[in-house]
């Protein structure tokens, strides 16, 4: 087992966060204060390869300069002025944005959870005025073991018991299912007051659990024949992770609403988006759904260059060779510690087997120390995510680094 010995400056921080910030994460004992690209240094100067790139909120890399400069030069104006007035630049991302995706219409929000929110409400409503549910009666299908965020709603349809526990009482209105079951799917829709299916293309949080193919446009199907509305929660998987830019594409499914976060705004300031079209989207009247900061000029600007670097700088390509390139090295390793290899695009994970519970936490802590960074989920999984912008050299280098740390294993 390795000997770990922070230094002054990083205890420092950690015991700063220890005495006065609430405790709940549970972070590996790195502190960092620079990124640049595929990279992160800490404190005290190391360089380390970022493979987790903010949960896919850093796709375009840390501190891209071209969205870097859209920042600054847009907070020298004007920031924030709610939605008690228009600004300049939330029309124009709009009009962008929805002809980026191909939706008639965009609902600009912050946080992901907070856009997953604004979609259970559209979708809801939508059941109302559309379908003809009965007021109060809307019942919307979610999956087993996923990950929507972490406000009461969300939890509330979580079976995550580190997630939901002694956080009730629960929002009702939701039918759980097995994830990547179409059958299940099937008879949930089955209920004449189901008005929405909300899922992610591939469950990250689980552990990049990758669903069977043609999962996605069956369950696209099946809504369509059931009237129910297919929610696309893409804040992880979308904008280019997968190698597409929505873990969708992969099966050519357009879902009814859509939701993006995260790498929204490249990694800088929280920006979140649902899209739909009219019929759904103009069921909400003014009054009846907002945010303070919500398509606030400084996001607007933000996304609209972050969307376009995607695109300019052929991140997806990348994201797709890189991501194959990956795993096959992984693969190479023939480790007996790793049953399975899994994932698409840099969305990938490896899942630990060994005797040792804690085998995962320790192989990232000897991961970090060789200098790269990763974090486990769900025990005995670790998602390898980093940045879009990463080359062929460096995946090599860190597959190296990652043979070389799991001698912590033996």
């Amino acid at each position: 087992m390795l000997t770990h010995t922070l230094s002054g400056r990083t205890q420092y921080y950690l015991q700063l966060e220890e005495d006065f910030g609430a405790h709940n994460y549970h972070p590996l004992p790195v502190v960092l204060e620079k990124g640049k690209g595929v990279f992160a240094w800490d404190v005290d100067g190391k360089r380390y390869y970022d493979f987790l790139s903010g949960y896919s909120a850093v796709n375009q890399g840390h501190c891209h300069p071209r969205i870097i400069q859209a920042l600054v030069e847009q907070a020298q104006k004007l920031t924030l002025t709610s939605r008690a007035f228009y600004n300049n630049l939330l029309g124009e991302y709009e009009k962008f944005a929805t002809e980026y995706f191909g939706y008639d219409k965009l609902l600009p929000m912050n946080t992901g959870v907070e856009a997953v929110e604004t979609a259970l409400k559209l979708c809801r409503r939508w059941g109302y005025e559309k379908k003809g549910i009965k007021d109060g009666e809307a019942k919307i299908v979610v999956c087993e073991n996923n990950f929507h965020g972490r406000t009461t709603t969300v939890i509330s349809f979580s079976t995550d018991e580190q997630s939901n526990a002694k956080f009730g009482p629960y929002t009702p209105g939701f039918i759980i299912i097995p994830y990547n079951d179409t059958d299940a799917l099937q008879k949930a829709l089955e209920d004449k007051n189901v008005a929405g299916f909300l899922v992610e293309p591939i469950q990250g949080e689980a552990g990049v659990c990758v669903p069977d193919e043609g999962y996605l446009s069956k369950a696209k199907q099946l809504c369509e024949a059931y009237n129910v509305l297919f929610i696309g929660d893409e804040i992880q998987t979308g904008l280019g992770r997968t190698g597409k830019m929505l873990a969708c594409d992969h099966e050519n499914v357009r879902p009814d609403i859509l939701i993006l976060g995260k790498a929204l705004s490249g990694g800088t300031i929280p920006v979140s988006a649902v899209f739909a079209d009219n019929d759904i989207m103009m069921t909400i009247k003014p009054g009846e759904h907002g945010s303070t900061y919500g398509g606030n000029p400084l996001a607007c600007a933000v996304a609209m260059e972050s969307l376009k670097v995607l695109k300019e700088e052929n991140m997806l390509q990348n994201a797709d060779a890189m991501g194959a390139l990956m795993r096959g090295e992984i693969a190479k390793l023939n480790s007996p510690f790793i049953s399975t290899i899994r994932g698409k695009g840099l969305l990938n994970a490896i899942v630990i087997e060994h005797a040792n519970k804690d085998a995962a936490w320790e192989l990232c802590l000897a991961l970090k120390e060789n200098g790269l960074l990763a974090k486990p989920t769900h025990g005995d999984k670790i998602r390898f995510a980093p940045p879009l912008t990463i080359t062929r050299e460096q995946i090599l280098e860190c597959v190296d680094i990652i043979r070389r740390s799991l001698k912590i294993l033996l």
